[in-house]
């Protein structure tokens, strides 16, 4: 498969698009691994309603969330962890995993990858993309949820798939997302209105937020920049 050229400051505001220029989307069975609520999927069935898209959440609350929102033509929702997927071998072209490798437990992500291939059939594309430990949006959130350690083990993670030789390993690639803000307590809600972890802060940890994201804060009417990472890998 012939990939594109990409730049190192790609700024991505649709990583759908992105998606699609790795990966073509043309009649795909997708599993969608720690789906969340299952944002892109959703857009992926309107733009491209010939695929199919399962959703696999291992949160219980946003699983019954994901069950009670309307539904979409092609998209279904499985009560699941990545480290034992409820699927035959070979039932899937494409696995994806937007910012969830790194909730997987530790001792359960090299699991979580080799399940993730099972279900894959022979030259199905895996697309792992997760946030890079670095930015000053991360120095504000790494106060209340500091991530340097489980995002540095799934991106090991990724490589020991790739040394174990059941992966080839496609393309590696880092792009800058926007985000955008309106105030400090806007940042607040948006961090701590999660289902699976209580993020409230206590007052002195909300001051220290608060202090971290005023020093911190782009120039008026510009974005945070999230960096990320992309890594395709295709069974072999």
């Amino acid at each position: 498969m012939e990939i594109p050229d990409f730049t190192p400051t790609d700024i991505v505001t649709d990583e759908l698009a992105l998606l699609n220029r790795l990966v073509p989307l043309h009649e795909q069975r997708i599993i969608e691994i720690g789906c969340g609520a299952a944002y892109l999927s959703r857009k992926l069935l309107t733009a491209y309603p010939a695929c199919t898209v399962t959703g696999l959440e291992v949160d219980e609350a946003q699983h019954a969330k994901n069950l009670a929102a309307p539904p979409v033509p092609g998209l279904s929702f499985v009560a699941a962890g990545a480290q034992a997927i409820p699927f035959d071998d070979a039932a899937f072209d494409l696995a994806i995993m937007l910012k969830s490798l790194h909730h997987v437990p530790l001792d359960g992500m090299d699991q979580g990858l080799a399940e993730a291939r099972r279900v894959l059939k022979p030259g199905g594309h895996l697309y792992v993309s997760e946030p890079v430990f670095t930015g000053p949006m991360n120095e504000i959130v790494r106060l209340f949820n500091d991530e340097q350690a489980v995002r540095h083990a799934a991106y090991q993670a990724v490589q020991r798939a790739v040394a174990s030789g059941g992966w080839r390993a496609v393309v590696e690639h880092h792009f800058n997302v926007p985000v955008r803000y309106a105030d400090f307590e806007d940042f607040e809600r948006r961090m701590t209105d999660v289902t699976y972890a209580d993020r409230r802060f206590s007052p002195a940890m909300r001051e220290r937020v608060r202090d971290r994201f005023e020093a911190l804060k782009p120039p008026p009417g510009e974005p945070f920049i999230r960096p990320m990472r992309v890594n395709l890998l295709q069974k072999t």
